[in-house]
């Protein structure tokens, strides 16, 4: 399963770690659903036999095969959400995790891109007048009711 992952994911700096929890959480899944469970053990089965019959290992073009399979349908669902949702692998791609509970980006991490150019910052020097805008987007005004007398 590792090794199916790293050919469909595959970053060559990331340790075996995210990959294993990856698999596992592929794994506990299966313990609920045996539709599924069938369907991994049967995809993987035949994914092997095609790699041995064809005398390599997993790669993109026997992965470019099998992408419309439903067992590698249900790896890549689990997977996407898994694997890049590993705070080991945000470390590894220098994504700082979720900045909401330390008060949004503004003060933490809204300026890192430091392989983007210093950005030209310019004053507008134009005309200070009010630009009117037609009738129709102006804000609606609430409309007063009037009382009914008896």
């Amino acid at each position: 399963m590792v090794r199916l992952l790293r050919a469909a994911y595959p970053h060559p700096s990331f340790p075996d770690g995210p990959y294993e929890r990856t698999a596992q959480a592929i794994l506990d899944q299966l313990d609920a659903d045996l539709w599924h469970r069938l369907a991994l053990e049967r995809g993987l089965a035949t994914l092997e036999l095609r790699a041995a019959a064809s005398g390599s290992e997993v790669d993109e073009k026997l992965l470019r095969e099998i992408e419309d399979a439903e067992f590698f349908r249900f790896i890549r669902g689990v997977t996407v959400t898994t694997l890049y949702n590993d705070p080991e692998v945000w470390e590894l791609l220098g994504y700082e995790g979720s900045s909401f509970e330390h008060g949004g980006y503004l003060h933490r991490g809204f300026d890192d891109l430091d392989w983007l150019p210093d950005p030209r910052i310019e004053e507008y020097d134009g005309p200070e007048q009010l630009v009117e805008v037609a009738d129709h987007d102006q804000p609606e005004q609430p409309q007063q009711t009037q009382e009914v007398q008896a």
